[in-house]
C-alpha cells in the first residue's frame, strides 16, 4: 500500500485538505495518506522544511511526500519532484526541497510536465497529487517529467563559533505547539566546542548552566516536591531533533505561555552559549 504525506500551510478551516485527499482516493483508493502538518506558518518554507525533514525519516523509503506551500507555477517557481535517501518529494521550487536536501544528495531531481493540464490557484490538488499517484501506482517519475537543474537554494542560517571557541552564537529557527523554542545549534556543535567546561546559555535576560534529555530531567525526584524545580520551570534540552531547544516545563502556550512569550523570543532571535 502506498503511503502519501502532506506537509501543508492550509490549515483546516477551507476545503483544501479535503480536495487533496479525495483527489488522490478517486485515484488510488487504496492509498494511505498520512498528514504531518497543515498547521505550517503561511508560506513559512523553512519552517515547512525543518517540520518535514525532521519528519519523512520515520516513514518507509518509498513514501511520497506532497509539499503543499506557495505552489502557483512561475518561471521562477517551477513545479518539480525530487527523490532522496529513498523518498519522493513533490512540490514547488521554492527552497523547501533544497533545505531539506542540504547534506545529501539528490537521487533525482525533475521539473514536472504534465500534458494538458491548466494553470489554476490549486495545484498541489491539480498537479502534485497526479504526480503522486502515478507513483503510487509504481510508475516512474520520468513519464511525468523533464531534466531540470535549477534548484532553488535556501541557506540555513548557521550559528557562529567566535571568542577563540568559548562562544556560539546561534539564532531561534523554530517555535512548536508548546512554545518552546530550537536553536540552530546542534548537540554535535555544542560537544565538539564544550572540551569538558562549564557553560552559561543566555537568551535575553535569562541564564541557564544545564542541558537536559528529557523535559523531566529537571525534576530532581530525591527532593520534596515543594524544593524541586518542575512546572513553569525554564529549561534546555537537547530535543528529539538534536538541536538545543529552550522550554517552559509543562507550559500552555494559550494559557500561561511558553519560552516564546515568556522569554520574548521569536524567529531569528539570538542565543548565546559562552563556556567558562
Amino acid at each position: 500500500m502506498a503511503i502519501i504525506t502532506l506537509t501543508t500551510d492550509f490549515g483546516y478551516k477551507d476545503h483544501f485538505v479535503a480536495g487533496i485527499k479525495g483527489t488522490i482516493l478517486n485515484e488510488v483508493p487504496n492509498a494511505n495518506i498520512v498528514d504531518i502538518s497543515h498547521a505550517v506558518s503561511p508560506l513559512d518554507v523553512q519552517e515547512c522544511a525543518y517540520i518535514l525533514k525532521n519528519a519523512y525519516p520515520y516513514f518507509p523509503n518509498g513514501t511520497i511526500h506532497i509539499i503543499g506551500m506557495d505552489s502557483e507555477v512561475s518561471p521562477e517557481n517551477q513545479h518539480i519532484a525530487a527523490e532522496l535517501n529513498g523518498h519522493y518529494f513533490i512540490g514547488a521550487n521554492n527552497g523547501v526541497i533544497s533545505l531539506i536536501a542540504k547534506e545529501l544528495n539528490l537521487d533525482q531531481l525533475v521539473e514536472i510536465n504534465i500534458p494538458n493540464t491548466s494553470i489554476n490557484s490549486f495545484p498541489s490538488m491539480e498537479i502534485f497529487t497526479k504526480v503522486a499517484s502515478h507513483l503510487a501506482r509504481g510508475g516512474k517519475l520520468g513519464v511525468v517529467s523533464k531534466p531540470f537543474k535549477n534548484l532553488k537554494e535556501i541557506r540555513e542560517l548557521e550559528p557562529r563559533v567566535t571568542n577563540d571557541g568559548r562562544t556560539i552564537i546561534g539564532n531561534v529557527i523554530y517555535t512548536d505547539n508548546y512554545g518552546n523554542v530550537v536553536t540552530n545549534i546542534t548537540k554535535a556543535i555544542f560537544e565538539a566546542y564544550r572540551n569538558g567546561r562549564a557553560f552559561e546559555i543566555i537568551a535575553r535576560r535569562q541564564k541557564i548552566t544545564s542541558i537536559h534529555n528529557s523535559y523531566n530531567s529537571i525534576i530532581n525526584f530525591e527532593l520534596p516536591e515543594n524544593k524541586r524545580l518542575g512546572p513553569s520551570d525554564l529549561l534546555a534540552l537537547f530535543n528529539s531533533s538534536g538541536y538545543i531547544e529552550l522550554a517552559i516545563y509543562k507550559s500552555d502556550l494559550k494559557s500561561v505561555g511558553g519560552a516564546s512569550t515568556l522569554l520574548g523570543l521569536k524567529h531569528l532571535d539570538m542565543i548565546t552559549i559562552n563556556f567558562l
